[in-house]
């Protein structure tokens, strides 16, 4: 019997997802465990897993926008009959799965042609950019756009090699290596706009929540706010010994993290979280470190902070930091943190 593929919940804050590309196409056979497609939360870039076995009898979009337990997906029997399965979901008030972008094609199409073509977006039926400020025309991934942005990389001078010619993430790891794509666009990000003139920026999954659950903080907590100067002239002696030892790399935010880390450890009161009827200190030092991506921040956790030497802890953040800004961090290594630090001091900020 064939089974339904929903948009699963990949993360605690999660309410929809974004596929940005499917790794498996219609007719292939799929194996328990097989990755189905790529699938941007609200918090990374994560696999979506296959728990059947089968044959792939239909794709509900290729890509954009699907709610959670929207229908992505169906898996069965070569050949079986999944046109009775769709429309039992359908009066049952279940998605299928178009995003708001492919709605004019209408559903009746979609439905006749579920089992072998799935429904096209329009930014894929788009006619290739032959210009250079097309980008937002150009058949790419959400996150091959931000890096391209991030690197000030012109899209339209960069060959995709994904379905379609889409450009992905390794069609800009390509170009930033060979030097090629830089930007005719550099100077878009200091653009002056004219006088009347507005500009409207979509925001991703990311940017959505840190919204939301930053309005949520700011109107829902007390918030007070503490300053205080610290002569860190011992610790700088510390890290240049540690330097000149020529064994491990630490950096100053390798010292404020664990300094705070050992501090929570000493006064449990700070190292607790406030569940609305009731105080719960926290028995474990987890350091939440905020990490700028394009997108917005991430938070990836240093568990067990206060029991790990510096460098351990150095490279645990460079690790985390550079899996955060490619959005592949895991639910779990972002969730749990009992304390966390931003640190803007390399910007010459001294309170923020």
């Amino acid at each position: 019997m064939a089974e339904i593929i929903r948009m699963p919940r990949l993360s605690d804050t999660m309410e929809e997802g974004n596929i940005i590309a499917w790794l498996k196409k219609v007719g292939d056979t799929i194996a328990t465990g097989d990755i189905l497609a790529e699938v941007e939360t609200d918090k990374a870039t994560m696999d979506l897993e296959s728990f059947f076995e089968g044959t792939l009898l239909y794709i509900g979009q290729q890509e954009g926008i699907v709610p959670v337990d929207g229908i992505i997906a169906i898996i069965g029997k070569e050949g079986e009959d999944i046109e009775a399965l769709l429309q039992e979901a359908e009066q049952a008030g279940d998605s299928l799965s178009k995003s708001e972008e492919e709605s004019e094609s209408g559903s009746k199409e979609a439905e006749e042609n579920q089992a072998t073509t799935p429904p096209a977006s329009s930014q894929e039926s788009a006619p290739e950019p032959t210009s250079d400020n097309t980008d937002d025309r150009i058949k790419a991934s959400p996150l091959a756009k931000s890096m391209a942005k991030e690197n000030n990389l012109n899209l339209s001078h960069i060959k995709g090699s994904g379905q379609g010619g889409r450009i992905i993430k390794q069609d800009i790891e390509k170009a930033l290596e060979e030097g090629s794509a830089i930007s005719s666009i550099a100077g878009s990000s200091t653009m002056v706009l004219q006088s009347g003139e507005n500009v409207e920026i979509p925001v991703s999954q990311m940017r959505k929540v840190i919204a939301k659950r930053l309005g949520e903080s700011k109107f829902t907590a007390p918030h007070f706010y503490l300053t205080i100067d610290i002569n860190m002239d011992r610790a700088m002696e510390a890290r240049e010994t540690i330097k000149a030892l020529g064994q491990y790399r630490i950096s100053y935010n390798d010292i404020v993290i664990k300094a705070t880390a050992l501090a929570l450890k000493r006064h449990p009161m700070v190292n607790a979280s406030w569940h609305g009827d009731k105080i719960v200190q926290h028995g474990d030092v987890h350091m939440g470190v905020a990490v700028a991506v394009p997108d917005g921040l991430l938070v990836p956790v240093i568990r067990h902070a206060d029991q790990k030497p510096m460098h351990v802890i150095n490279e645990e953040v460079r690790e985390k930091a550079g899996r955060a800004k490619e959005k592949r961090l895991t639910p779990e290594e972002m969730s749990g943190n009992t304390f966390t630090i931003s640190n803007l001091g390399m910007f010459g900020i001294e309170e923020f």
